[in-house]
């Protein structure tokens, strides 16, 4: 597919998400008119992973409302957020300012992320939770990152699993309980069109642009790409809990996520490399 046609799709995906915005902003999925509660969005072993954060420069890439940027300000990071959205990043730059947080928003195209924020480096890069399949070329992602990371840094990449996306992140019309593979595990067969009035979170019908289109990543071709862009895998952690339930099934865990009583598959993958 030619670069002019992922350019026409990106657009689509960033009027899409403009249009999402005010929906998710009065959301009970996000719960932004409750408690600030960043922290909710994160698995533990997340934490552990990333270390201390005081005083680092920390970049969150496509970072949608900035729920996890607020998290890393918390915690006494310079965060910076980026999003194609601006209509997201409007939203996010008000969620910080009544959080009392420094927080920087960016609007750009993740693709052009190293030129919009001034080609300044970064010790940490995080990256995820529903974001790479809005990215036709992760060779190219992976280059961006290496070049957003100062030497030694590291990027930290939570991803629903693939085979979550498999599955579908949401149950389709009628479906039961039962885990049914609706989708590709593996990438390479090209855009996955998708025109929809309601998005993942509760709420009323998006309005205007509702076309968007997703591209499938299997954890071997992120892998790869990282490691071609000559970054260091350094751990790589699936895990069977989702911050919401997915299937009627599933039961609340000690952590306030869920997970399904059986099977047990992975349904989040987290990726630390190091440049």
């Amino acid at each position: 597919m030619s670069t002019d046609e992922h350019a026409r799709m990106m657009s689509a995906n960033q009027a899409n998400w403009d249009a999402r915005t005010p929906v998710h902003l009065g959301s009970r999925f996000y719960g932004l008119d409750q408690d600030l509660d960043p922290a909710r969005w994160f698995a533990s072993f997340e934490w552990d992973d990333l270390g201390e954060l005081a005083g680092r420069d920390v970049l969150h890439l496509q970072c949608h409302l900035g729920t996890e940027t607020i998290a890393f300000a918390q915690r006494g990071a310079r965060a910076v957020g980026l999003d194609f959205s601006g209509a997201s990043v409007a939203a996010a730059n008000g969620i910080a300012d009544k959080a009392g947080l420094d927080v920087s928003y960016v609007q750009a195209n993740v693709y052009d992320a190293v030129e919009a924020l001034g080609r300044r480096r970064f010790d940490v890069v995080y990256t995820g939770k529903g974001a790479l399949c809005y990215l036709p070329d992760l060779d190219r992602w992976a280059g961006v990152v290496a070049r957003l990371l100062r030497p030694g840094g590291r990027l930290y990449l939570v991803e629903f699993h693939p085979l979550l996306n498999s599955l579908g992140p949401k149950p389709g019309p009628g479906e039961g309980p039962e885990l049914l593979l609706r989708h590709d595990y593996l990438g390479g067969d090209g855009a996955v069109h998708r025109d929809a009035t309601h998005t993942y979170t509760d709420g009323p019908a998006v309005e205007g642009a509702t076309d968007s289109y997703e591209w499938m990543h299997g954890i071997g071709e992120v892998v790869n790409a990282l490691v071609q862009a000559g970054l260091t895998i350094r751990r790589l952690t699936e895990s069977d809990e989702l911050p919401w339930p997915r299937w009627p099934q599933m039961v609340r865990t000690p952590s306030g996520w869920w997970r399904l009583p059986e099977p047990r598959i992975p349904l989040l993958y987290g990726l630390l490399a190091t440049r």
